[in-house]
């Protein structure tokens, strides 16, 4: 098969052309001629370049007469030698003729400089089958590359299609093209915050929201202005309405999250005052989570580490509570009722919150003391301190109502726990009750409104009101006095007790605890937990003792625990704060206060029946009572035994003396 292809552009375009009888090449450029012949009938190769004429070196018979013959090898090589002297000739002359020319010419002078294989191992250095289509190929490619964009000089392999794309040049393209999207998403973000820092946001007025009453606001327009509200709070100064303050933002960001949340409006604005408004909306949103499920090993029958083997068999997964505990067990997922295993049925263990194991460890019980828990049921803690004293000593269980201390005893059978007394009994008087029997330790976990429990209880939301917070910290008070009351102060062990709630108020624990520092000779001392939030020294216009910091508070925002207040304290002495003479009340009998009008008309009555040497006069009515009285002395009263006085003239003798005894003689 034999074909031609040629061209002859304007301007110094090359031809090629191509016969299949070997191959012949020929390029031109401005009016130069360059051709380039290849023929393949022995496997010789002639390259000659001409200038303004077609020039053409056909191959010398010397080749061909080695071919055929070994024995003019010594011959043929001598032409050989003068063939390539007078090609380098002709090929200075070219480059010094195409110095003048354009630079274009350059890649076909550098063809011109290959050599052939001119020694013995020509004949099988020759260029094989596949090398020769390669080359091929590469003639066309440049070819095809020259036609698309007239340069005669880059004749480079460049234009490797996307097929042929290695692997790390794709993903570089990728990574480029991620830069680039990554770039513009900067960009518009970098827009977006700046209009909206730059923007000022409308408080709804009244008039507003009074529109939008019955209408139904959806979540998400809520937690909108919730954060608009936030961030103008976060930069006040710049992104306030004019003639709008602060406190009408704070009011109005308290009625969203009471919308939001579910929350009493009074409460939530409670919050605001004792956190910052970003904080107080951590806060009720951690309030509305769920707590993890949580138990605590009973010492008493079994180990930790065996509850949590048997326990994993059944299919339960869970970790060790924390590291400050080591009775304690974190449920994450169970197949089966925790309430309800054999484990438990056989007191094992007993399920209790970590917020509520603090007090226990705060107030540290020892072996053989006598422990008072003044508000025990279900016998969580009590179960934990009998635990801590290793059944040892005694503890007497207290709680007002009957029907909750029927878990307490059941429990205290269940894990095994023996030196309970537990008793019904209200916990104000228990100073009267044990007036002679006092306790080396006391833990009053006080009954509280619950502001810290709103995930286990959801109905504090709407059922608490700051009315009912200040009620029971008036009962908190008198409890808190009446536990600090039965403590002995002079016990080598103890004389330390340990008031806790389950709120996070400040009117039910610090106002509480400085209320008894105030009435009571004692003192606060370290809780020697190695986690909590330091209580406050000052709310608002209050200002409490500095050691109030001591105390402890518990955050779901902050720990994952329960809200609660653990606060320790250390009897001095049984005085008084406030009386210096002994307390006129006896057996719990208050005097009687006269009203002055009263005692007015008393005084005058009494100088009526007076006479007017001052005496007391005598009526009817007062003789008969007096022979009344005189009568009954007759009847129940036995008659006097006269006893003689004068003991110095009253000798005594006895029957076998036969001597009086001597006197004493009197010396001056």
């Amino acid at each position: 098969m034999a074909g031609k292809i040629s061209k002859s552009p304007k301007g110094g375009r090359r031809s090629p052309s191509v016969e299949k009888k070997g191959r012949s090449t020929s390029v031109e450029s401005k009016g130069g001629r360059r051709s380039t012949s290849v023929e393949k009938k022995g496997g010789r190769r002639s390259t000659s370049v001409g200038k303004k004429g077609n020039v053409e070196n056909k191959e010398p018979p010397a080749a061909k007469n080695r071919r055929d013959s070994s024995s003019s090898r010594s011959k043929s090589r001598k032409e050989e030698v003068q063939e390539e002297e007078e090609e380098e000739s002709s090929e200075e002359k070219n480059k010094e003729e195409a110095s003048s020319e354009n630079g274009s010419d350059d890649e076909d002078q550098n063809e011109t400089k290959k050599k052939f294989f001119s020694d013995e191992n020509a004949a099988w250095l020759k260029p094989k089958g596949p090398k020769k289509t390669l080359i091929e190929s590469d003639d066309e490619d440049d070819d095809d590359d020259d036609e698309a964009f007239g340069n005669d000089d880059e004749v480079d392999d460049d234009d490797m299609s996307d097929d042929e794309e290695l692997e790390v040049e794709r993903q570089s393209r990728l990574l480029d093209a991620r830069r680039v999207e990554e770039a513009e998403e900067a960009e518009e973000e970098y827009r977006e915050t700046i209009a909206t820092n730059t923007s000022i946001y409308h408080l709804p007025l009244k008039e507003e929201l009074d529109k939008d009453i019955d209408r139904v606001v959806p979540p998400s327009e809520l937690k909108s202005h919730i954060e608009s509200i936030l961030e103008v709070l976060a930069d006040f100064k710049n992104r306030r309405e004019p003639e709008r303050s602060r406190k009408e933002y704070v009011d109005q960001l308290g009625l969203f999250i009471a919308e939001l949340y579910g929350y009493l409006p009074e409460l939530v604005e409670y919050f605001l005052t004792m956190f910052s408004p970003s904080e107080a909306l951590e806060f009720v949103d951690y309030s509305d989570k769920v707590r993890p499920m949580v138990i605590r090993t009973n010492t008493l029958k079994t180990r930790r580490k065996d509850l949590a083997l048997a326990l994993m068999k059944r299919g339960v997964s869970l970790d060790p509570l924390a590291g400050w505990s080591k009775v304690g067990l974190k449920i994450m997922e169970s197949p089966v009722p925790v309430g309800a295993t054999p484990e438990y049925l056989s007191g094992h263990y007993m399920l209790q919150s970590a917020a509520s194991m603090c007090p226990v460890l705060a107030l540290a019980p020892q072996p053989k003391e006598r422990v008072l828990d003044m508000s025990a049921a279900p016998g969580g803690k009590t179960s934990y301190i009998a635990q801590l004293m290793r059944n040892t000593g005694v503890i007497f269980a207290n709680d007002l109502r009957s029907d909750r201390q029927k878990a307490t005893v059941a429990n205290m059978h269940r894990l095994g726990v023996k030196n309970v007394i537990t008793c019904m009994h209200d916990g104000r008087k228990l100073s009267k009750l044990f007036k002679q029997f006092k306790f080396d330790r006391v833990l009053l976990d006080a009954p509280c409104s619950g502001l810290g429990v709103i995930s286990r209880d959801p109905s504090v939301k709407v059922q608490r009101t700051i009315a009912d917070v200040k009620k029971t910290a008036h009962l908190q008070k008198e409890l808190l006095l009446a536990a600090i009351d039965v403590l002995n102060h002079k016990s080598k062990t103890g004389g330390v007790m340990v008031y806790s709630t389950c709120s996070i108020s400040v009117a039910e624990n610090e106002e509480v605890v400085n209320y008894a520092l105030s009435k009571r000779d004692i003192k606060i001392i370290d809780t020697e937990l190695d986690f909590g939030t330091p209580a406050f020294t000052r709310y608002q216009q209050k200002r409490f003792h500095p050691s109030i910091a001591k105390t402890r508070r518990f955050y779901p925002h902050v720990h994952n625990m329960d809200g609660f207040y653990v606060a320790k304290i250390q009897k001095l002495s049984d005085k008084i704060k406030g009386e210096s003479e002994p307390s006129k009340k006896e057996d719990g009998v208050d005097e009687e206060v006269i009203p002055a009008e009263e005692a007015a008309t008393k005084t005058k009555n009494q100088k009526k029946a007076r006479g007017k040497n001052g005496k007391k006069r005598k009526s009817n009515v007062d003789e008969l009572d007096a022979e009344r009285k005189t009568k009954k002395d007759k009847i129940s009263v036995p008659p006097t035994r006269k006893v003689n006085t004068n003991k110095k003239n009253d000798k005594k003798k006895n029957a076998k003396m036969t001597k009086p005894r001597r006197m004493k003689v009197e010396v001056n």
